[in-house]
C-alpha cells in the first residue's frame, strides 16, 4: 500500500541499546518514523519489538543511544511525560479498567487534558462542569468513530477480546496523540475483527493525521497497512524499507524460516 507521506521525521531512534543484566533486549538500533506514516516494527518472538516501544514511550531507559521526538532529544523520560508530549500507546495484553464502562475507560484517556483543580472537579460546579461536558463530547465522537455505541455502558470486563482491543484504541485516541504506538492490535482477533481494526487504523491515520507505529505478527496486515517496515531479530535490526523491499530481503526470509516455514513462504516473492 502506498500513500503520500511527509518526509519530515517525527521520531528518530539513534543507536539505542537496552539490556537487563546480561540479557540484551535491543542492540544498536537506529530507525526513524516520518510524520503521517504507518510504520511497522516486526520480527520473530523475542526480537525486541515491545522493548523498543517501551523505550520510545519512556517505560524503559536505554543504556545507550537517544530518542529524538519532534526535534527534542530525550534520554530519560517517564511515560507520563511522553503522553504529555503527544505519544499514546496500546498494549500487547489489554490494560483496561475491567469494572468500568466503555465510556469511562475512554474518558480516562482525557485525564491529561483536564486542567481544572481538584476542588472544582469534586464539586462538579462551574468550570469543572463545563470542562467535563466538553471532554465527554470528544469521547462520544470517538465512540461513534469506532462504532461501539452499543457497548458504551457495558463494563470492559464483560466485552469480547476484540471489542476490548477497540476500547483500548479509543482510550489512546482520547489523548489526541501525534504518535500512536500499537502493540499487536490484531492479537487474538478473528478475521472479521482484524478487518475492522485495519479499517480503523487506516482511518485514524488518514482522517486524524495521526502517525502510527505498530507491532504486528499478521504479515498480511503488515504488508497491507504499512508505508515502511523495520525488521528486528534477536534485538538487532536486519532490514528496513518498504513492504516490497522487506519481503524480498533474504535476511528477513531466513529469520522467519527459523521460526515458521509456512509464514516465510507467504513472503517469498
Amino acid at each position: 500500500m502506498t500513500r503520500a507521506v511527509s518526509q519530515e521525521i517525527m521520531l528518530n531512534v539513534e543507536n539505542v541499546s537496552l539490556a537487563f543484566g546480561g540479557v540484551k533486549a535491543v542492540t544498536d538500533i537506529s530507525f526513524d518514523i516520518r510524520k503521517g506514516e504507518i510504520r511497522a516494527i516486526i520480527g520473530p518472538n523475542g526480537a525486541g519489538k515491545t522493548s523498543m516501544l517501551n523505550v520510545i514511550n519512556g517505560f524503559y531507559h536505554p543504556q545507550k543511544g537517544t530518542i529524538t521526538f519532534k526535534g527534542k532529544v530525550r534520554r530519560r523520560m517517564r511515560p507520563s511525560e511522553a503522553a504529555r508530549s503527544g505519544i499514546a500507546r496500546t498494549f500487547q495484553n489489554v490494560a483496561l479498567f475491567r469494572g468500568m464502562s466503555t465510556l469511562d475507560n475512554i474518558m480516562s484517556g482525557r485525564s491529561l487534558k483536564m486542567h481544572e483543580n481538584f476542588l472544582w472537579q469534586l464539586l462538579y460546579l462551574g468550570p469543572a462542569r463545563r470542562e467535563e461536558i466538553a471532554h465527554r463530547k470528544k469521547v462520544e465522537e470517538i465512540i461513534d468513530f469506532l462504532e461501539i455505541q452499543h457497548i458504551r455502558r457495558i463494563p470492559a470486563g464483560k466485552l469480547s477480546y476484540g471489542l476490548q482491543k477497540r476500547v483500548e484504541l479509543g482510550r489512546a485516541l482520547a489523548m489526541e496523540p501525534e504518535l500512536l504506538l500499537l502493540d499487536e492490535p490484531m492479537a487474538g482477533m478473528n478475521l472479521e475483527e482484524k478487518e475492522d481494526m485495519s479499517r480503523f487504523i487506516l482511518d485514524v491515520n488518514s482522517e486524524f493525521g495521526t502517525t502510527i507505529a505498530l507491532i504486528e505478527h499478521d504479515m498480511g496486515v503488515v504488508m497491507d497497512l504499512s508505508d515502511r517496515v523495520v525488521v528486528l531479530d534477536y534485538g538487532r535490526k536486519i532490514a528496513d524499507g518498504t513492504p516490497k523491499e522487506v519481503k524480498s530481503n533474504q535476511d528477513v526470509i531466513d529469520a522467519y524460516l527459523g521460526v515458521a516455514h509456512e509464514e516465510a513462504e507467504r513472503w517469498t516473492p
